[in-house]
This record gives C-alpha cells, sequence and structure tokens, in this order.
C-alpha cells in the first residue's frame, strides 16, 4: 500500500487557504480595538441605543464662547440672597451675657458689695453723689430665647443687639433705680459662630465678628486648607440648603465668596481634581491630575502626546462632559437632567486649525473624558498585520521544505 506525501508546497498552500477562509468569515469586526470610531460615537448618538438621549455638539465659536465663560454651579448661585447683610452681633440661644447695672445714689443694687463705687458730681453747684455698678451672674440665654432680669422678669432677647437689650433692661428699671445705665456683652457667643471641618488645620467653632467675615475668611481663621486652593472643596451648608465650590474660586471672584452667617456649617473637603483619556492616544490610556490652577482642552490633549499617527482620527477628538444646566440652557439641549448634571459630547477636528484656537479657551472640568477615536482603517491595518503574522510561518516551512 502506497502512501501518498504532499509536497511543502502543496501543505503551506493548504494550510495558507485554511486561514484565508477562516478570516474572511470572522472579517475586521471581529478584530480588537481600544476605541469606538467616529463612526461608532455618531451612530450611538443618533440609535434608540443612546438611554441618555445625549446629544453630540461640533465645537463651534458659540459652543466655545459658551463654555469659555461658563462657571459651575456656585455658592452665590444657591442663594438669592447672598448680598443681603446680616449683623454678627445679635444675641441667640445658648450665649452666655455679662450685665452690668450703674446706679447713682440709693438703688436697686445699693445693697449689695458693689464692685466700684466713686463719688461723681451731678449738678453745676458741686453737689457730688455715689455711683456704683453692680455686675450680675453670667446670664446664659434658654431655649426659648428668654433670660431673667432681677427685678424685671423674663424678658425674650434672641434676635436683639446686646446694645437694644442695655436700652430695654434701662427701661424697665424706670421707676425702680435712680437714673440706672445698663451695659451688656455677649461673654460666650455661640450663636454668632459657623462650624469648620474637614481638611483645615484648626477644625471646630469660629466666632464671627462685626467685620462680616466671608467664607474664605473663615477657612483662614480655622488655620487654612491642608492642600491647595484647586483641590480644595468649600461645601456650605445653611438651613435646608447646601451648595459648595473649590477654594481657588472663592479667593478668585469675590462675588461667589459671600458672606458667613451664623448657624453656617462649612465643611473642607480635600478633592483633586483630574480628567481621563481612552482611545488612541499616543500614551495609554489614562487618568491626569491638574496639578495647576486651570487646564484647557489643548492642554489636556497635549499631556498625553496628542493622537497617535498610525491609529488615531485626529478628526475626532470627543469630550464626554456632565454639563452644568446654567451651560446647557445657553447650549439649548434639552437633554434630560441626571444628577451628575446634563449628559453631552463635544466633538472637535483636529485637522481644523481653527479648532487648535476654540480648544485653547475650553477649561477642562474634574472628571472629564477625552476619547481621541480610532481611524477607519485602524482594524483594516490590523487585519492586514494578523494576516502578516499567521502566513510568515507557512511561508517559512515552505522554504524549508525546498
Amino acid at each position: 500500500m502506497r502512501v501518498g506525501r504532499f509536497s511543502g508546497n502543496t501543505h503551506s498552500s493548504i494550510v495558507m487557504g485554511l486561514l484565508l477562509n477562516l478570516l474572511s468569515l470572522s472579517g475586521c469586526s471581529a478584530l480588537p480595538g481600544n476605541a469606538p470610531t467616529e463612526h461608532g460615537v455618531l451612530k450611538v448618538a443618533a440609535e434608540k441605543k443612546n438611554p441618555l438621549d445625549f446629544l453630540v455638539l461640533p465645537i463651534t465659536s458659540e459652543v466655545t464662547q459658551v463654555l469659555a465663560t461658563e462657571h459651575p454651579p456656585l455658592i452665590s448661585s444657591l442663594y438669592a440672597d447672598s448680598a443681603y447683610s446680616v449683623s454678627n452681633d445679635r444675641i441667640g440661644v445658648g450665649d452666655i451675657l455679662d450685665i452690668t447695672v450703674f446706679e447713682l445714689g440709693s438703688g436697686l443694687f445699693s445693697g449689695a458689695v458693689p464692685e466700684t463705687s466713686a463719688n461723681v458730681s451731678v449738678s453745676p453747684g458741686g453737689g457730688t453723689a455715689s455711683v456704683t455698678h453692680q455686675a450680675l451672674p453670667p446670664t446664659e440665654v434658654e431655649a426659648d430665647g428668654t433670660i431673667t432680669i432681677p427685678y424685671v422678669g423674663r424678658m425674650h432677647v434672641a434676635g436683639v443687639t446686646p446694645q437694644r437689650l442695655a436700652e430695654q433692661i434701662r427701661v424697665a428699671f424706670t421707676g425702680k433705680s435712680q437714673n440706672a445705665q445698663v451695659m451688656v456683652r455677649i461673654g460666650s457667643d455661640i450663636a454668632n459662630t459657623v462650624i469648620v471641618s474637614g481638611s483645615v488645620h484648626h477644625p471646630g467653632r469660629v466666632l464671627l465678628s462685626t467685620a462680616q467675615e466671608r467664607l474664605s475668611d473663615v477657612v483662614a481663621i480655622a488655620g487654612g486648607a491642608n492642600y491647595p486652593p484647586e483641590d480644595t472643596f468649600v461645601q456650605l451648608v445653611r438651613g435646608d440648603k447646601s451648595g459648595g465650590t473649590d477654594l481657588g474660586t472663592l479667593e478668585t471672584y469675590t462675588k461667589e465668596d459671600i458672606q458667613a452667617r451664623p448657624g453656617d456649617r462649612i465643611h473642607v473637603v480635600y478633592q483633586p481634581r483630574s480628567y481621563t483619556v481612552f482611545g488612541a492616544a499616543s500614551k495609554n490610556a489614562m487618568q491626569v491630575d491638574f496639578n495647576s490652577p486651570t487646564v484647557n482642552l489643548a492642554e489636556a490633549i497635549a499631556r498625553v502626546g496628542g493622537p497617535n499617527d498610525s491609529l488615531a482620527d485626529p478628526n475626532a477628538v470627543f469630550l464626554f462632559r456632565f454639563e452644568d444646566p446654567v451651560a446647557a440652557k445657553a447650549l439649548h439641549l434639552r437633554t434630560p437632567e441626571t444628577f451628575q448634571g446634563i449628559p453631552v459630547i463635544y466633538k472637535l477636528d483636529m485637522m481644523n486649525p481653527t479648532s487648535y484656537f476654540f480648544a485653547q479657551k475650553i477649561p477642562i472640568k474634574s472628571k472629564d473624558v477625552i476619547l481621541i477615536a480610532n481611524a477607519q482603517t485602524n482594524r483594516f491595518y490590523k487585519f492586514n498585520q494578523l494576516i502578516g503574522t499567521l502566513i510568515s510561518p507557512a511561508i517559512t516551512a515552505a522554504w524549508i521544505a525546498k
């Protein structure tokens, strides 16, 4: 029985034929890719596979103008009355009051041992009388906002100034004391304070003064933030509302650095800013820290080496962002809002020289995602590489068999 043998050329031809048949069945679509193409992004945005209903906006002069002047929703936007000045010298619940009563001659407190007494002239004729002053025991403002004054009774004092309370007590002493004069001082001030917590050097209670301290002032009084201002998030809780922004913004924009009010709670959080780049960049996908007060879109792309010459489609650089309602309204976006904001994708054409000017004006926000799309020819390029990788051993074997 004769056993047939294939020649080396015949064997190589069969192997090559099988490989080509397999590759033709799978096609280029079966090859792996690290990012979608421009067509892939636009197709999803236009189809029903888009559950967020986001839009893709080309970066034009109009879009750039909106984004360049955009600021995140800041603390001042949450309070329509932020410009209203609040006095920080009001008496409140929990305060300890020091009350001193000055009396002329025989008075209500003349039987008590005075702290100080003096003879003063009380008439042009040179007559003198003894003037004494008596410090009442430290008095705490109770939960209902009242205190008890000897010979007067209970008085509601919460919300009034020490000067106003002194006048009210003086009037109450009329007819009971001879020309009484009263001084009131807040000895232990609880009501006119704010609580500062988090990443500051001296967290705790900060007393507000009549100088009308602003939020950045309060952080400074608490010893300052532990981290750079741009990476420090300041959250303000006022009543049932809250808002926040980074400390660098408070220090830069006076309008946003609103006046602190008694009862505010200020939480300082270390929140380093970063953005993420995916796709056909010259460097691998990475998270990039800001490490500077601001970063624009051109700088963000340059930090990852820009588009890869052999893999990327420079016509399609996408900026993924959850936009804030103010900018979304200016851009006429009707996309439903999520708890993070309004999802939108901005498309930059880096083959257009004008786009480089636009990119320098668009600030990057923390948590932005930049996608450098794969070129349409990228899979075909990989397909050819795969064919070469598979066929080369067969060609080598055929050459050795000769």
